[in-house]
């Protein structure tokens, strides 16, 4: 079907009328050129006629006419060169008479695409030879961003189009048969004007219509015509109800006052608590972008006194959270990334829905970056936020060099690295600690004649640390001792694989052993603090490291062996992947780490994982840790996936039995589900669950019994191509202080291309 004559779908369906569509798409086509006094008009059409004495050239039959940008399609058209005398009424009132200046008259399936690659649809228009200005009769206009405007009759001047008894939509008003249909929203105006310059669309006396009923009156409205990347105004509201705030609901305003910068504000009433002001801005600069955005009230605090159940009223008090990052690129090389994120108090983000995290992280970082080195000197500032953190504890970084460098050298084979760090880690009350480390590494990797792969590794490794206020540590444990203190590392590895590769149940398996022997002394970790290597557990990532502490202030001592291998099963439509390993000390004995790691003692844990691949639908990984002495389950973890990416259901399952009650290897037991369900083609139900399967008898410090629901969320949601809406109720079963347990309900719209 035409253009021109689909929109005489379109339009009726906007505005409530509907006339037949006439076109003949096999007649011959013929070309001819006009230039008449200085303004050329290319034309083509099946049949062509030229009256001299009225100057009037009449084409019909598949009529295309072009000037400039624009082009014209239409079943008749009518053209009067400048200053013919005579010309006759028009035909329809709603365009003009003849004018001094030439004149085109369209008529039937009449398509105007603009330089711009805005189309107008019509039944008849009457324009300038410009092929711009002119009066247009049931007409539609089909915008860039798909939203379209009909009209009863309209006008175009310059970069103006101004409609009368029109509506707007970019929903589709067509179903998939080809037939008319409701749209699900548009609005309808006594006069719509579009402002192809200012990209914006502005109405007089409207009203809003869902599915064809109005549901809201609007004297007046305007909003960008979505092909302009920000505008500003007034953004859809959201509302939601939560059990601490009451109904609460928002209405966005944006604004944009240059190309390179925006500002959004968004007011928050509440009737269960104080008014709240959100608020984003976003600055694209030379180097680079920075974004700051935040929220601030004043609302009443609750505290818990030191039993830490009796509550404390603090009054009314300022309260808010401030977020800034961004990234600059200085030079080719230099370049500065930060993020800074501060709250008011531990409760208010989780209070007002900014998030659930219990550490608040800012930091700053100059980085240089070349093809053979990275540099980074930052600084670190953490913002605790639990009932049990103290501030006067949280520790500062100020400075934190990291230096890597890796010289194109080729050293017998190998490459090197040199890598060095420095920390001055400060607390107003706790442990302070300076440390310089650095390293040089050297690694070379060959594959023989029989197929083994050898990696083959030498290291040396030089720490210096000053360690003040150790006394004043939070965890003992983690404590150094005052005063200066120094070691010397170096180590020689070796590590052997052999794949071994053939055919088996109707595809291809593999089998990988693998073998590294690490030489290197015995080195302490006594006496030295223990600030970044403190969540250790041995797991099959870090079973072949080098050094399986995650961090620098933990070496790991002694030489070992460490054995695994890998199995692969690939058939079509179908994968199976297992990894399995396990560490013998051959001197040390482990002390370095918790017993709760898996590697203390002479003989590490069996570690491993399993994953199994069916088409592209289901993958199910299980990973865990067995203990060497009667093989209990020490850490169980199961990830599933079942789904595609509208329909899917994920669920994990973890299970830590390290008998350890070390902050960072508590015991506990975990499931978390989440699935997504596409269902009568533009319908979502979705939904996520956290639950606490932990005992007292799994953690003597656990207050759960066994099934604790932390916190879950269900939701519902249309989404077409112009209409979402959506339906959540989140229920937080944990509290913390004013942060109370209780039911979240949301509720939110969005109309696009007029703001969301």
């Amino acid at each position: 079907m035409p253009a021109a004559a689909h929109a005489q779908q379109l339009s009726p369906a906007l505005w409530g009328n509907r006339e037949p569509a006439n076109r003949d798409p096999d007649a011959p086509i013929r070309m001819a050129v006009l230039p008449p006094a200085g303004v050329t008009l290319d034309f083509s059409a099946a049949q062509m006629s030229y009256d001299p004495e009225q100057q009037l050239v009449v084409a019909s039959g598949q009529v295309e006419v072009r000037r400039g940008g624009y082009r014209l399609t239409a079943d008749r058209v009518e053209y009067r060169r400048e200053g013919a005398a005579g010309a006759p009424a028009a035909a329809d009132p709603a365009a003009p008479a003849a004018a001094a200046e030439g004149e085109v008259i369209a008529i039937g399936n009449v398509l105007i695409i603009d330089p711009a690659g805005n189309q107008i649809m019509a039944d008849r228009i009457t324009l300038s030879d410009s092929l711009r200005d002119g009066a247009i009769a049931n007409m539609l206009l089909v915008l860039n961003n798909g939203g379209r405007l009909g009209a009863r009759a309209g006008s175009h001047a310059g970069d103006r189009y101004t409609l009368e008894n029109a509506a707007y939509s970019p929903c589709a008003v067509v179903g998939a048969a080809g037939c008319p249909q409701t749209p699900v929203w548009k609005i309808k105006a006594v006069k719509i004007i579009y402002d192809e310059r200012k990209h914006r669309i502005s109405y007089r006396d409207a009203s809003l219509e869902m599915f064809g009923v109005p549901v809201l009156y609007l004297p007046e409205l305007s909003h960008p015509d979505g092909d302009t990347k920000r505008a500003a105004g007034v953004l859809v509201p959201a509302v939601e109800i939560q059990r601490q705030l009451g109904l609460g609901v928002s209405a966005p305003i944006h604004f944009a006052p240059s190309s390179d910068m925006d500002v959004t504000f968004t007011p928050w009433l509440y009737s269960a608590a104080n008014p709240a002001l959100a608020f984003q801005a976003r600055r694209l600069l030379r180097d680079g972008p920075i974004q700051i955005d935040g929220m601030f009230t004043v609302s009443r605090r609750f505290d818990l006194a030191p039993d830490g159940i009796t509550e404390i009223d603090r009054g009314n008090r300022f309260r808010g959270y401030l977020g800034f990052k961004g990234l600059l690129q200085h030079d080719a090389h230099w370049r500065s990334v930060f993020s800074v994120r501060l709250t008011s108090d531990d409760t208010f983000n989780r209070r007002y829905g900014l998030g659930f995290d219990d550490t608040m992280r800012s930091s700053y970082a100059l980085q240089r970056i070349t093809s053979e080195s990275w540099l980074s000197i930052s600084a670190w500032y953490f913002q605790g936020l639990r009932a049990s953190d103290r501030a006067s504890e949280s520790p500062l970084l100020l400075p934190l060099v990291d230096y890597d460098w890796r010289p194109d050298w080729n050293i017998v084979g190998g490459r090197l690295r040199f890598a060095a760090n420095t920390t001055l880690l400060t607390r107003t009350d706790g442990q302070d600690m300076f440390r310089a480390i650095s390293w040089g590494r050297w690694d070379r990797n060959l594959i023989t004649g029989l197929g083994q792969r050898i990696a083959l590794t030498g290291l040396v490794r030089g720490d210096l640390y000053d360690v003040r206020g150790s006394a004043r540590a939070t965890l003992p444990d983690y404590a150094g001792r005052d005063g200066w203190r120094g070691r010397g590392y170096g180590l020689a590895a070796i590590d052997i694989s052999w794949p071994f590769a053939g055919p088996a149940l109707g595809g291809e398996q593999s089998f990988s052993p693998r073998l590294q022997v690490v030489a290197a002394p015995r080195v302490t970790n006594l006496g030295f603090p223990n600030e970044d290597a403190r969540a250790f557990e041995l797991d099959d990532n870090s079973l072949f490291d080098l050094n399986r502490s995650p961090g620098l202030d933990r070496i790991e001592s002694g030489s070992r062996v460490t054995w695994g291998g890998e199995y692969t099963l690939d058939r079509p439509g179908w994968q199976v992947r297992a990894e399995i390993g396990q560490s013998i000390r051959l001197d040390g004995d482990g002390s370095e780490f918790a017993a709760g790691t898996g590697y203390q003692g002479r003989i590490s844990d069996v570690v491993g994982r399993a994953t199994v691949r069916i088409g592209r639908l289901v993958e199910l990984t299980q990973r865990f840790r067995f203990d060497k002495d009667n093989l209990a389950v020490r850490r169980n973890e199961i990830d599933l996936t079942v789904g595609g990416r509208r329909t899917y259901v994920s669920a994990a399952y973890v299970r830590l039995n390290r008998n350890e009650t070390l902050e960072d290897l508590e015991d506990r037991t975990e499931v978390r589900i989440a699935g997504r369900l596409a269902f009568a083609r533009y319908w979502t139900l979705f939904g996520n669950a956290i639950i606490d399967l932990t005992t007292s008898a799994d953690n003597p410090l656990s207050t759960g019994d066994g099934f604790r629901p932390i916190r879950h969320r269900i939701g519902l949601e249309y989404e077409d191509e112009c209409f979402r809406f959506g339906l959540g109720w989140r229920r937080d079963y944990v509290g913390d202080r004013d942060f109370r347990p209780g039911n979240n309900f949301q509720i939110s719209v969005a109309f696009k291309t007029i703001g969301s």
